[in-house]
């Protein structure tokens, strides 16, 4: 591989000119964070990358979000911004040996005044040995560390690091967004062979992914096509789905929500017709999916725990037996949800938990239930007077759980309808005792 962190590698890489055979993502690069597309909950004045930028300090951070999104590019202009030296591995390509170079590159530049922030890519691939190796680094300051991921990071990255960095979230880009992008695309190299509606076709298509999008339109661009081409001859032409709409009368949103409101409407007829309505358009099956998906958590949640796991067998079938065979598993899932109980106890309680949590900041915890892994911890009370629940009377000691400064909160209200009738006798038996033994 290239070697990365040789000393007379360039300190601000987002700032080279791209080669004119460059691809065009690259040559699209942005030349600052104004320049980035869909992210200004993040990279705006108030957004987290906003104000670090203003305060001319990063904290280490850990960019979550879809592939093409503009990870790499905020890692680069992040350097630049606040004027700190710019490493990067990846962690499908580099090693130990790799990390080892990178770190004593940047205790270098420590010892010579200059910050280093080291990018890695792909961070969720490095085993939780390897991420534990950042550890001393980041505490001692010697690199700022931004990594960049796809995957939840709760589930891929170690405690001890999450805990000494930020996780942001970056957006999939939606429609506005890459049309801009396509727009700056065309600034540089002339329209596209496209109609409006193949254009439509073609940002739909892309799914989220600006990366994906831009490689799309520079395989149009080469192929010199002399005639503008319509949503079915592109998806022909590309050999990948392309949804075919008019726009003008239904479109890809316009179906997508209909098909949601009929799922939510418990109307399983009318909910199948949109959905084949968007397959026989050509509407690529794992966007599909991920919407199924979302309707299971958002509109059934607790009511019928099993909308999600219906879902996400539906998602793996399609993937294992790919198209035609495969829609069918997203055909049962769509019908699944339809035809099954509906609440939003869980949607509305994670916009009040996340209200509560944002106002309440950092209280601590009752300390009976704060663990004591060290004696000095157990001699200053950590875990005093906790109450196992399993040697409780029936399984239940009716402890309180919150902080001192913070009165219970019910964020979750089930339904009366589907599995929720019975978590909600759950939880008034469990009220009942707890009033009993307070």
């Amino acid at each position: 591989m290239a070697d990365l962190f040789a000393d007379d590698a360039p300190q601000s890489p987002s700032q080279e000119e791209p080669a004119a055979d460059a691809p065009l993502a690259d040559r699209l690069r942005p030349r600052g964070l104004d320049e980035i597309i869909g992210q200004e909950h993040l990279t705006g004045p108030e957004g987290a990358i906003g104000r670090m930028v203003a305060a001319g300090r990063l904290s280490s951070t850990i960019l979550w979000g879809p592939p093409g999104t503009g990870k790499t590019s905020i890692a680069r202009l992040l350097a630049d911004a606040v004027g700190m030296r710019y490493e990067a591995v990846s962690a499908v390509f580099s090693g130990v040996a790799d990390l080892k170079k990178a770190f004593a590159a940047a205790e270098t530049a420590k010892k010579a005044g200059q910050r280093t922030l080291l990018f890695v890519d792909e961070i969720h691939r490095f085993n939780r040995a390897q991420q534990d190796g950042f550890l001393p680094f980041v505490e001692r300051g010697v690199v700022t560390l931004v990594g960049a991921t796809t995957e939840n990071p709760s589930f891929e990255l170690n405690a001890a690091l999450l805990s000494r960095a930020q996780v942001l979230i970056l957006h999939r880009l939606d429609a506005e967004a890459l049309g801009k992008l396509l727009a700056r695309a065309e600034e540089l190299e002339g329209p596209l062979p496209l109609t409006p509606a193949a254009r439509d076709a073609l940002i739909a298509s892309a799914d989220g992914d600006g990366r994906f999008l831009l490689n799309q339109a520079e395989t149009l661009y080469n192929a010199k096509i002399d005639a503008p081409l319509d949503p079915a001859s592109l998806g022909q032409f590309l050999q990948r789905r392309v949804a075919v709409y008019d726009k003008d009368r239904e479109g890809h949103y316009n179906l997508i929500s209909a098909l949601h409101k009929a799922v939510r409407g418990s109307d399983p007829q009318a909910a199948l017709y949109y959905l084949a309505r968007m397959m026989v358009a050509g509407e690529e099956p794992l966007f599909l999916a991920r919407r199924l998906v979302r309707m299971a958590v958002e509109d059934i949640g607790m009511a019928d725990p099993a909308a999600l796991t219906q879902c996400m067998a539906a998602k793996e079938a399609y993937q294992f037996l790919g198209s035609p065979e495969g829609e069918l598993a997203l055909v049962q899932a769509c019908i699944y949800l339809a035809t099954a109980p509906k609440s939003n106890a869980v949607y509305k309680a994670q916009k009040a938990a996340f209200r509560s949590a944002k106002e309440t900041g950092s209280l601590m915890p009752p300390m009976n239930i704060v663990n004591a892994p060290t004696k000095l911890m157990k001699d200053a009370g950590y875990g005093a007077g906790y109450s196992y629940d399993h040697d409780a009377d029936e399984g239940f000691s009716g402890d309180d759980y919150w902080p001192e400064e913070m009165e219970p909160q019910e964020f979750y209200q089930p339904v009366q309808r589907g599995f929720e009738r019975k978590i909600q006798e759950r939880l008034d038996y469990w009220a009942k005792l707890r009033g009993e033994r307070s």
